[in-house]
């Protein structure tokens, strides 16, 4: 049963980013909502947008249009976000885990008729796009990572972090708890300040008005808490897609030094440009879109990125 504060499109939807190109569709049980900008000329490549854990469709609200110019573009909302739901199964649902969630994206796209030329992955996005190309479920030309949650955290957090997780997401009085907390703009901030990035007004409210909702709450737990990085980093090496980073330098959640280690994990062929955005953090797509956005352009056109220092 849907609480007060969840995300409800009848109530909510007039005032989301880009809602005109909003539509919901249903595929093996699921409902998702889904965001979808028309081709801007016959035969235009196909880009689809994977955000993170806790975001939504609303974290490519700039990104998006300016791609649009381009490629068709889907952007989804993953399952338990904002306004896709969980499962029928609930939390743990094989949807939520890595390798269901990419099944469930792939079943998607069949239902839509649309297979991806290029794929954008932010944080956690990026690791479901990698499971993709990994299990054969697409075949893009490219694939770009902002901020790309690929690894495995180090040490006793990332042995504790899974566990606590499913703890958490198990719990239903926590999603409810969390949300009622978040209500204090204060406790917003500190989440936005523990990202490095610095968003607008707007960039600000959307995500104040995501943790107000127990629902979106339970499924980021439950998204974290079935997450199968150690499986992913074991696969890299197999990876035959160009992997394009794009790294904020002031990223606070994926230390920007993983990017190194991920591109030496690649296969040759599979390396494509890494490039740390200085200044911004881990949202670099809602702070700077203009800047990210011409540096997807260059990766996708093979041109030199735009002043932006090139890691080597």
């Amino acid at each position: 049963m849907a609480m007060a504060d969840d995300l409800i499109w009848e109530r909510d939807g007039a005032q989301w980013p880009n809602s005109r190109c909003s539509r919901f569709v249903a595929s093996d049980g699921l409902r998702w909502h889904l965001q979808h900008f028309e081709a801007p000329a016959s035969g235009a490549p196909c880009a689809l947008l994977l955000h993170g854990t806790g975001a939504s469709t609303h974290s490519w609200r700039d990104l998006g249009p300016l791609l649009a110019r381009r490629f068709e573009v889907l952007a989804p909302d993953l399952p338990g976000h904002a306004f896709t739901a969980l499962p029928p199964a609930g939390v743990q649902a094989p949807e939520m885990g890595l390798t269901g969630m990419a099944r469930a994206v792939h079943a998607l796209l069949q239902a839509l008729g649309r297979w991806p030329d290029l794929v954008v992955g932010h944080s956690a996005g990026a690791a479901l796009a990698l499971r993709m190309c990994l299990d054969g479920l697409i075949t893009p030309r490219r694939v770009i990572g902002l901020n790309p949650a690929l690894l495995p955290l180090d040490g006793t957090a990332g042995r504790l972090f899974t566990p606590a997780a499913r703890l958490l997401a198990g719990q239903t009085w926590v999603p409810r708890v969390f949300a009622w907390h978040a209500r204090a703009p204060a406790v917003l901030n500190r989440l936005l300040e523990s990202t490095g990035s610095r968003l607008d007004d707007q960039g600000a409210a959307l995500y104040h008005r995501l943790v107000r909702s127990p629902a979106h709450v339970r499924g980021a737990l439950a998204m974290m808490a079935s997450w199968d990085l150690p499986g992913l980093a074991r696969d890299l090496g197999r990876l035959a897609v160009p992997l394009d980073l794009l790294v904020g330098a002031s990223d606070r959640t994926v230390p920007p030094a993983q990017s190194r280690r991920v591109m030496a994990a690649l296969p040759a062929s599979a390396r494509g440009r890494s490039v740390w955005l200085q200044g911004l953090g881990h949202l670099a797509h809602e702070e700077a879109p203009d800047l990210v956005g011409r540096h997807m352009l260059a990766c996708w056109d093979g041109r030199p990125p735009p002043d932006s220092e090139v890691m080597a």
